[in-house]
């Protein structure tokens, strides 16, 4: 598992990390034990970098973390988790000082730490991007120590673009995989430019290019993938990255032909979003401890070839991106 520096931040963190979602809800039944499995299996890999939210099964992600933290003992990975999703309205007003800092509070209690290593935005709506007090706050909590950095997780490239340009904020997590191409066409070479890690999420399209994935597949009531399909509950470029179900399928069928022999489609589409030196961590979730080694192994994937990444752009721009590109 490769590690390096995690932007500015004083962390060395693997190139895949483990997306803690799943194990807080919203995908269906995963138990707590097999969420404990999971983390495990991961951090047993060589992983060393977690990311969750308060928001995640209502604090249960954030909680499981800390007992597998507190039971393995020794080096800790980087944690890192979200805050404002919590506000009912998820309003730009409701993104106050004093409100941060209670979901910075409860965080820090769940995960029993007294600083957090990383604290994130998420999904902020796009007018807190442009309020001053917002990042004056975060700044002021930094100093204190209640947190060690702050970034921003965003659904848009360009509330990716507007959030690097205050400059306490030290990452971007953004969604970009196969299905997801446009942040290489500006932001991840502006991300690096700038040294602002960059964490990768959605890697998987939400879990259309696993592979296993097909048209008689049924998901759960309280998967987002059954309640989500059109945005009735958040952005629906969280589910199945946007795409809609069906040309998603087509385009993995076309993704499939390309995957090299002896290695998983999930694999290949983690190695890829990799191929890309501005992506600092890739964070695919896992429900339980077989897809979190297998979601490990990808690091070891050889790099993907010249011909190979232009066959999956021109799967890109024939398929996905009429339906994706200029949205997000």
């Amino acid at each position: 598992m490769r590690q390096h520096a995690f932007g500015r931040l004083p962390f060395t963190v693997s190139d895949i990390g483990f997306g803690a979602w799943q194990i807080g809800g919203s995908w269906g039944d995963v138990s707590e034990a097999d969420g404990r499995a999971a983390l495990n299996a991961a951090l047993d890999a060589g992983i060393t970098f977690v990311d969750t939210a308060d928001v995640y099964g209502d604090g249960r992600s954030e909680r499981i973390i800390a007992d597998v933290l507190a039971a393995r003992g020794g080096d800790r990975p980087m944690v890192a988790t979200k805050a404002g999703r919590r506000l009912n309205p998820h309003v730009a007003d409701g993104y106050t000082r004093a409100n941060l800092e209670a979901f910075i509070d409860r965080s820090l209690a769940n995960l029993r730490v007294d600083s957090l290593d990383l604290v994130q935005l998420h999904c902020p709506p796009t007018e807190v991007l442009y309020r001053q007090e917002v990042f004056s706050a975060l700044d002021d909590f930094r100093k204190t120590g209640k947190i060690r950095g702050y970034g921003v997780s965003v659904e848009k490239v360009e509330e990716a673009l507007k959030a690097i340009e205050f400059p306490g904020v030290a990452s971007i997590q953004i969604i970009y995989n196969i299905f997801r191409q446009r942040p290489a066409d500006l932001f991840l070479h502006e991300a690096k430019r700038r040294n602002i890690a960059v964490i990768a999420r959605v890697p998987l399209a939400s879990g259309l290019l696993s592979g296993k994935i097909t048209g008689e597949t049924a998901f759960a009531a309280d998967d987002h993938r059954n309640f989500n399909r059109n945005g009735e509950a958040f952005d629906v470029g969280e589910t199945f990255a946007g795409v809609p179900f069906e040309v998603g399928l087509l385009a993995v069928e076309e993704v499939r032909k390309l995957v090299p022999a002896g290695a998983g489609m999930a694999a290949f589409a983690l190695r890829w979003i990799l191929m890309n030196e501005a992506v600092t961590v890739v964070i695919p979730g896992a429900r339980n401890a077989e897809q979190a080694k297998a979601n490990a192994a990808a690091s070891d994937l050889a790099p993907l070839s010249a011909d190979v990444m232009a066959a999956t752009r021109d799967i890109y721009d024939r398929l996905i991106a009429p339906h994706v590109h200029q949205r997000w």
